[in-house]
């Protein structure tokens, strides 16, 4: 005895029938404006004030639409949806109201904290406050950071 070849799709179908790329299609699609409808109410959760809001989610990346009054709010909207797992992307297509400057991104390393952050973008370990107070709702404790988040930077004035 030893290994016997078969056609893969003939045969009795007990395990049920191979969907078709148009089935695929649909389930993925579905699958994909759930992921949207997933992230949307993230952000309606943590209380960010976007109007119209609209996430939609294919592959990775998420994009988010809507109109805000501050460049700050729709800044704390990407960065909600940007640091859930599975999101690589996020198309910020948020319209501001009121334009200011972007503020900076950071990419938390292995051994940061916020004053050592603080340190490095503003040469003063003590003004860690604003990193936190500018990532609230998503940081609700300054010492609860981790490896590959993505924090906002806000540009002093």
């Amino acid at each position: 005895m030893g290994l016997i070849d078969f056609i893969k799709g003939a045969g009795a179908k007990i395990f049920g029938s191979e969907p078709s790329a148009e089935e695929k299609a649909e389930k993925k699609a579905a699958a994909e404006a759930k992921a949207g409808d997933a992230l949307e109410n993230l952000v309606r959760k943590m209380q960010i004030p976007i109007d119209n809001l609209d996430v939609k989610y294919s592959q990775g990346t998420a994009s988010i639409f809507g109109t805000a009054e501050k460049q700050e709010i729709a800044e704390k909207a990407v960065l909600t949806v940007g640091n859930v797992n599975g999101i690589s992307q996020v198309d910020n297509q948020i319209e501001v109201v009121n334009a200011e400057p972007e503020a900076d991104y950071y990419t938390v390393q292995k051994g940061d904290w916020l004053s050592k952050i603080a340190q490095k973008h503003y040469g003063d370990a003590k003004k860690y406050n604003l990193i936190f107070e500018a990532n609230k709702p998503m940081l609700q404790d300054p010492d609860k950071i981790y490896p590959g988040q993505v924090l906002r930077i806000p540009k002093l004035g």
